[in-house]
């Protein structure tokens, strides 16, 4: 029997958690259909921008994120103190980019006359909206719920597009978060879709390839502090390099479960793209 969502999140014990949605009904989330021709790809680009959009309103940040054919795969971390240090306006701003709230938020927003009782009553709807902005649950929700509608109406069709339920998995060690990152990541390269991480098409491996080339890191993404840097309270304390070798080795791995693996013949990452 699946247990409730509250006890596979315990943002007291980790803030890092693999989620995985899948589609019903054999809907294609993206690729193409090979019965019908048809092409779904142009889906990928809706469910990317989204997931970054609300990274930018949630106190959510994405560390991997894979889309496949018929399922998702994000590691998100979740930044409680970072929602603690937002005031009511901030909060009330992130949320209405999403929903409409109530009418006494929108009155404060647009800085109309308020009386002591309402101010409190916007003061309680933005710290239950604040608590809103760090849910995995509610996360997913304005992920998935936006890309069912769009998706049903192209299908001209109607009821579920996603599994009732996501899948959550929670990380607790460095260890745990940066092996499912991998596995994340390689999810292309083990599905034969494609040859190596750089050819990974909407996944984070690609996105920090395509900066770690020009020396940076992707801001739409949690990025890499480095091993050194113990004290540091944001970031993965790993170095981006060493993840890259990670991924790259890890993606070598012959596995009887799976159908793709990074041909033993390639230059290693880090020679091949010269970084």
């Amino acid at each position: 029997m699946p247990k409730p969502r509250s006890q596979q999140i315990s943002l007291s014990d980790t803030p890092y958690y693999h989620i995985c949605s899948r589609t019903v009904r054999k809907a294609f989330l993206c690729g193409v259909d090979k019965e019908t021709g048809v092409s779904y790809e142009h889906r990928r680009t809706w469910i990317e921008k989204r997931i970054f959009q609300l990274a930018k309103v949630f106190a959510i940040d994405i560390c991997a994120h894979a889309v496949m054919h018929n399922h998702l795969h994000l590691v998100l971390h979740v930044d409680s103190e970072q929602a603690k240090s937002w005031t009511t306006a901030e909060v009330l701003q992130r949320w209405h980019q999403l929903f409409k709230g109530t009418l006494l938020t929108q009155q404060y927003q647009m800085k109309q006359p308020l009386d002591k009782y309402q101010l409190a009553m916007v003061k309680s709807t933005a710290d239950i909206y604040r608590n809103r902005l760090i849910d995995i649950s509610w996360f997913m929700r304005s992920l998935n719920e936006p890309i069912a509608r769009k998706a049903n109406q192209e299908d001209k069709c109607t009821g579920h597009f996603w599994e009732g339920r996501f899948k959550s998995q929670a990380l607790l060690d460095e260890g745990a978060i940066l092996s499912c990152m991998a596995y994340v990541d390689l999810n292309p390269v083990r599905a034969g879709i494609a040859p190596t991480p750089e050819q990974s098409n909407f996944t984070s491996i690609q996105l920090r390839i395509k900066a770690a080339i020009k020396g940076q890191q992707p801001t739409a993404l949690l990025s890499f502090s480095g091993n050194e840097h113990e004290d540091q309270t944001t970031g993965i304390r790993f170095s981006l390099q060493d993840y890259l070798t990670l991924v790259d080795e890890t993606g070598r791995i012959l596995r009887d479960d799976k159908r793709g693996a990074i041909n033993s013949k390639t230059a290693s990452i880090l020679t091949r793209l010269y970084i």
